[in-house]
């Protein structure tokens, strides 16, 4: 039985900048569980990445959060992480949610070894796992922990972030576009120890715009766009028959959907209107042009346009 570990209750952010506000998040509803891997998806610059600094308390000083971020655990208090202070945070950092970024070599410190840095970590978060365990978990060798960041590859720099996300034993995990630029063998292994850790009993989110490997590695998706969600559900099912327009327009610009481009470009975050903006890019009526709600339909929902037919 799955268990809700970290709810987001109508999520949003604003950045200012010089240019205007930037709007990276904009009621963001979803609920992460136990055991599961859940997919984030959607274009670049969507706001999948705000959502995962948000969770792990990574934001820019300067922005305003409002909505819930709480997370949940058996047998005792909910701790509203949308209110945390610094101190609250070096509580729950690492030890009951952890990171993995993406570029993950560019976040060790360069003068230190993989291990130095590793057996740092595991003191800190108290972990009961030694660093020579947790590079053999993520399937480097122990002598790894030998090797400087510059030293290593892309793909042993993924798995060892993931060793570091693992030693607090974290309930949550936020992986932040963690295959980018691996070739398919690592892009795979990689899945696999996502996959493993939700096996465990951790919940995973997988931040990603690559679509092809979620069906064999993920339970659930929620897609994105320009700040909003716009649907989510299993993954089959919303790869089987998606709702809204732009996943259909998401799938079919795969490889396997046939390469058919969406037309137009995403748009900035700056300033957007309060309403869906889809149609900007292809009618969509009943989805996008005027103010929107999110329809629930048993584990799916869908983003719809308020007074449309169902």
């Amino acid at each position: 039985m799955t268990t809700p570990v970290l709810t987001l209750d109508g999520l949003t952010v604003r950045i200012p900048t010089a240019a205007g506000t930037v709007h990276a998040a904009t009621d963001v509803d979803l609920t992460l569980t136990t055991g599961q891997v859940h997919a984030l998806v959607g274009e670049s610059g969507c706001g999948k990445s705000v959502v995962g600094a948000a969770i792990c308390g990574l934001l820019p000083t300067a922005a305003t959060v409002h909505g819930g971020i709480t997370l949940h655990h058996p047998g005792s208090v909910d701790v509203h992480l949308d209110r945390a202070g610094a101190r609250t945070w070096r509580k729950i950092r690492g030890r009951r949610i952890a990171w993995i970024p993406q570029s993950a070599a560019t976040y060790l410190t360069p003068v230190r070894s993989v291990g130095d840095q590793l057996a740092e970590t595991c003191r800190h978060l108290r972990s009961t796992h030694t660093p020579a365990a947790l590079l053999t978990r993520v399937g480097l060798e122990p002598a790894v922990a030998g090797l400087y960041p510059h030293e290593l590859s892309g793909g042993m720099a993924q798995r060892a972030a993931i060793a570091f996300a693992l030693a607090g034993d974290p309930q949550v995990i936020v992986a932040d576009e963690p295959t980018s630029n691996l070739d398919p063998d690592l892009t795979e292994h990689t899945l696999q120890l996502l996959r493993a850790a939700a096996d465990a009993g951790a919940a995973v989110l997988l931040i990603s715009h690559d679509l092809d490997t979620l069906p064999d590695h993920t339970d659930r998706i929620a897609v994105m766009y320009a700040s909003r969600l716009v649907e989510t559900g299993p993954t089959a099912a919303v790869f089987a028959d998606p709702w809204h327009p732009c996943t259909r327009d998401l799938l079919a610009a795969l490889p396997s959907g046939g390469l058919h481009p969406i037309p137009g470009m995403p748009p900035t975050l700056t300033d957007l209107p309060n309403e869906c903006v889809y149609h900007r890019r292809r009618p969509a009526p009943g989805f996008s042009g005027g103010p929107t709600y999110i329809a629930q339909h048993g584990d799916r929902s869908v983003r719809r346009l308020i007074g449309a037919v169902s």
